[in-house]
């Protein structure tokens, strides 16, 4: 089989926002060798919903980490609700962006790296509640996408089934934290290329070494 990239990642994972730009340029440099797999993990699913003040405190801190360590930068819009949960209505959850990734998936499958990060862009910088049906819309727009078709399928239980089985299979891929990249070369074989945040340099290196690996046992 032809080796593919899977990158488990989620919507509200501030980690994987400033992977972002790493995974596209990678995806983009590979574009028509190597196929870029978006898988959702699922990171926050309460049974029921949390207010964004129990992780306000935490992510006051830990955005200016992710900052400093991968150049990305938090937009005030975000931080707004950060610095002032007692005004906030977010009720974060990551079911809703990963059944529209599914749905992304399936029409632009060349595209799953980009539309990623064009998630996490609209949250973690324009300030968007993905939990909300109108924080898409600008998206379908600009992919020229179906509105109602897309909505009809946001609140479909097919579309709902597959964000799940993505869940499941990042557990069943043992992926623990978020981002994780893995490079499939055949139908068991995995490779591990990242775990947490990984420059493009060093990603690249790694892939390129991985690459080269499977190529000469394909001749021996």
């Amino acid at each position: 089989m032809q080796p593919e990239l899977i990158y488990c990642y989620d919507a509200y994972c501030g980690w994987c926002y400033g992977f972002s730009p790493v995974i596209k340029k990678i995806a983009q440099e590979y574009k028509g060798k190597l196929h870029v797999e978006v898988l959702s993990g699922g990171m926050i699913l309460p049974e029921q919903p949390v207010h964004i003040k129990t992780m306000a405190g935490y992510i006051k801190e830990a955005y200016k980490t992710v900052e400093e360590r991968t150049g990305i930068k938090f937009g005030q819009d975000f931080l707004w609700h950060i610095f002032n949960p007692d005004d906030s209505d977010w009720f974060p959850s990551s079911e809703k962006p990963a059944i529209a990734m599914c749905i992304f998936k399936e029409i632009y499958p060349d595209l799953q790296a980009e539309f990623a990060s064009e998630l996490q862009y609209a949250l973690n910088y324009e300030g968007r509640d993905l939990t909300d049906n109108e924080a898409y819309r600008h998206l379908l727009e600009k992919y020229t996408i179906d509105a109602d078709d897309f909505y009809s399928k946001l609140k479909s239980d097919e579309y709902k089934e597959k964000a799940y089985y993505e869940f499941q299979l990042c557990k069943q891929l043992q992926v623990t934290g978020f981002p994780q990249l893995l490079l499939r070369s055949g139908e068991t074989k995995f490779h591990l290329l990242a775990r947490g945040f990984t420059d493009y340099e060093t990603l690249s290196r790694r892939l390129q070494l991985v690459l080269s690996e499977i190529e000469n046992n394909s001749f021996n």
